[in-house]
């Protein structure tokens, strides 16, 4: 054994000159810690200053130049301390199990019923007017910003979106809508109601849910994956009165939209209902854990 250890350090001499600095160099990744970063971008789509939190994972800055992560957009990330999500993905990335990734949380601000929605069209009372502006903000200003100043992995096989409630409704429309730079979907409580006509404006859930008219209007996306949660105290509205809360009943309906597209439950679609599950940041900073194991475990 020492012959052929003499032999391997004397063909390659710079290996022992460089030990202490690969030495070094895992201490650091062994210890190092996720980091917060702050942005602020001025967004011409959006004619205002987006706040933008973005967490680096253990070891990103002492990793080699080369090394590239996944992204996770996520809308509401004004809301990450109440969600602890720099200590869960911390955890989860230092105990290896979940793969490194870059968190990019954008903050919303009092445009949020305007900016969040489906692109395509506005609610009956016309909240989510500027989603179609706030979809180009992401896909034309931001994606762009991330990809250039961070080491990201290219392609939408490498990025996720997720979000909360309504933010939930715009991730889903988001990745829907561009599977060319998203392949992943995490909705928390989603708000799949959102529809084209008032409850007393002869509303019909076969025709005026905004999100499940989306997905039965466009063809099969192979490559597509969603996990979709709900609460069973998400709320208290039951519209048709069959013993099951709003929340459930529309992301339930969601998922058999996707089924008829070809969608199949686990291999495409992941549902959490959640028995006690709230709509707040309380619950869904519990599955947030479930969610990442989910997008991106090992």
């Amino acid at each position: 054994m020492k012959t052929m250890f003499e032999g391997f350090f004397q063909k390659n001499r710079l290996i022992p000159q460089f030990l202490p600095f690969l030495c070094a160099l895992f201490s650091l990744q062994t210890h190092a810690m996720c980091t917060e970063k702050y942005l602020e971008i001025k967004s011409q789509h959006l004619q205002r200053t987006v706040k933008v939190t973005v967490i680096l994972p253990p070891a990103y800055h002492s990793s080699f130049f080369f090394s590239r992560y996944r992204v996770l957009y996520l809308n509401d990330g004004q809301d990450l301390p109440a969600l602890g999500l720099n200590a869960t993905m911390d955890r989860l990335i230092r105990s290896k199990v979940v793969k490194s990734f870059i968190l990019v949380a954008i903050h919303a601000n009092e445009q949020r019923l305007q900016e969040y929605g489906v692109a395509a069209q506005a609610d009956y009372v016309g909240r989510g007017a500027k989603a179609g502006a706030y979809s180009q903000f992401v896909l034309e200003e931001l994606k762009p910003y991330i990809d250039h100043h961070f080491r990201t992995k290219r392609g939408p096989e490498f990025s996720s979106f997720a979000g909360f409630s309504l933010g939930g409704l715009s991730a889903i429309d988001m990745v829907w809508n561009h599977p060319n730079h998203f392949h992943q979907v995490g909705v928390f409580s989603g708000s799949f109601w959102w529809r084209s006509k008032g409850l007393d404006d002869g509303y019909n859930d076969d025709t005026d849910r905004i999100m499940h008219a989306q997905i039965r209007q466009k063809a099969y996306q192979p490559q597509l994956k969603f996990w979709l949660q709900t609460g069973t105290e998400d709320e208290t509205d039951d519209r048709n009165h069959n013993g099951i809360i709003d929340s459930i009943d529309d992301t339930l309906d969601l998922i058999k939209e996707l089924e008829k597209k070809g969608y199949q439950r686990e291999r495409d679609i992941h549902y959490l209902e959640v028995q006690g599950g709230q709509h707040n940041q309380g619950t869904w900073k519990v599955v947030m854990e479930d969610f990442l194991r989910w997008a991106l475990g090992r």
